[in-house]
């Protein structure tokens, strides 16, 4: 019977488990060394919040597993050894495959800074980060003040979760506004305010020197780089974007960029052995995509990809227009096609934003054809299925600020904006007539 082993337990690893599973009786197994089953890393800030105990993280209850017929290893995968097709475990240990699947994942950044490992200092990426989390900092009297570095989603979710235990934080942000690398000026700017207006100290433009250690080898403060001035704190949360994990692989054979080098079947450079989410690289990108996407619902995609390849069906991985989601504390944001931090040569955005600060609208379109090319919401939730189908269909501008009521979500009694953004699109368009 032929043997799939996948190492690594996240949402691309499982899914792919759980569809070559529905397709066939090939032996699976799964291994991990960072939890027994598999958990939605996504909801690890809501158990520190206390929305949610970690069991809840869970999607299956323990016995699927077994029940349907996928064995799980717990490991360190230290090596692959292709040419006998076989993992190399840190503990002597070996399991041969007939065809491998790499899904590890990512690491967080460190960039050398001094103190970068001292007790206190954590990413916020692997379920030890939240278990580290609720040892330095699970209050505000163990834990007087929290500094972050790096302004990225995974950031903000982490100051939003200091914040719900009243620990005060600060957060250094190298950018000169937040996450300005991928959205527009407006957007950016409104999520300052809003993060400085839930009291959270705000440093824009400015790096981490160092972090220093009290006697006993904890954090007890860090330098800013540009000023030298010295904050004190007892957690460092390093959230300056994150790695594919794929250090072990280096002596593989397998062709490695900064992730494992894929074609658009997900096939490394080495027969039977696949790499699919966070860890893998497109030798060419999707379109706008990025190479590397870390991104939940990519990750599963791929999954399922894959399996039906495993499984006979070979095809290509397409993942159709780009999309996302996201929280800046409590304002969610939505995106659909493509909105550019900088618009592009042919790119025109209308933005609009609300009195209250707190929710905004941005559409790109193409200054030559009025072509619809994306949108951004903040504040407004939107229905998927509708902007796919206008990117799809390449409507015009016009159409789509004419329909939008078509794609909210949000529930019957909620304040509708649609008239509000129609009148200043209108408003715009004659302006720049």
């Amino acid at each position: 019977m032929e043997h799939i082993v996948i190492i690594g337990n996240g949402i691309s690893g499982v899914t792919a488990a759980r569809h070559i599973r529905k397709l066939s009786d090939k032996k699976i197994t799964i291994v991990s060394a960072e939890t027994d089953y598999f958990f939605s890393r996504t909801a690890l800030m809501y158990v520190y919040m206390g929305h949610m105990k970690f069991e809840h993280t869970q999607p299956y209850e323990n016995w699927f597993w077994k029940k349907n017929n996928i064995d799980l290893k717990k490991g360190f995968v230290t090596r692959i050894k292709s040419e006998t097709k076989e993992v190399l475990f840190d503990n002597n240990e070996s399991l041969s495959y007939d065809k491998l699947i790499i899904a590890t994942g990512s690491k967080p950044n460190k960039f050398g800074w001094p103190g970068q490992d001292l007790d206190g200092v954590m990413g916020m990426y692997h379920k030890q980060d939240l278990e580290k989390l609720e040892k330095y900092a699970p209050n505000n009297t163990e834990c007087k003040r929290a500094v972050i570095v790096g302004g990225g989603l995974i950031g903000i979710e982490l100051a939003e979760m200091l914040h719900s235990r009243n620990i005060p934080v600060t957060f250094l942000v190298r950018e000169d506004s937040f996450w300005n690398g991928v959205l527009p000026a407006g957007e950016s700017s409104m999520i300052n305010r809003h993060i400085r207006n839930h009291h959270i100290d705000l440093r824009l433009g400015v790096n981490l020197k160092e972090i220093l250690a009290d006697d006993t080898g904890k954090v007890k403060s860090i330098v800013i780089q540009e000023t030298g001035e010295v904050i004190d704190c007892d957690v460092v949360g390093l959230t300056a974007g994150v790695s594919p994990n794929i250090n072990f692989l280096k002596d593989s054979g397998i062709d490695l960029g900064r992730g494992v080098k894929v074609n658009r079947f997900l096939e490394t450079n080495i027969p039977d052995i696949f790499a699919i989410g966070d860890c893998a690289e497109q030798h060419e990108a999707i379109g706008n995509r990025r190479p590397i996407e870390a991104v939940w619902y990519t990750g599963r995609m791929m999954g399922e990809t894959l399996a039906q390849t495993i499984c006979g069906n070979r095809i290509e991985y397409k993942p159709g227009h780009w999309f996302n989601s996201a929280k800046f504390l409590d304002i969610e944001y939505q995106t659909y096609g493509w909105v550019f931090a900088r618009p592009k040569e042919y790119e025109k955005q209308f933005h609009w934003i609300h009195n209250d600060d707190t929710k905004c609208v941005t559409v790109s379109y193409h200054k030559e054809t009025n072509e619809f090319l994306g949108i951004n919401t903040f504040g407004i939730r939107m229905r998927h299925e509708v902007f796919d189908q206008w990117l799809s269909e390449k409507k015009d501008v016009d159409y789509v600020i004419k329909h939008l009521i078509k794609a909210n979500f949000d529930p019957e009694f909620y304040t509708k904006y649609e008239a509000d953004i129609l009148r200043a699109y209108q408003k715009s368009q004659l302006q720049n007539a």
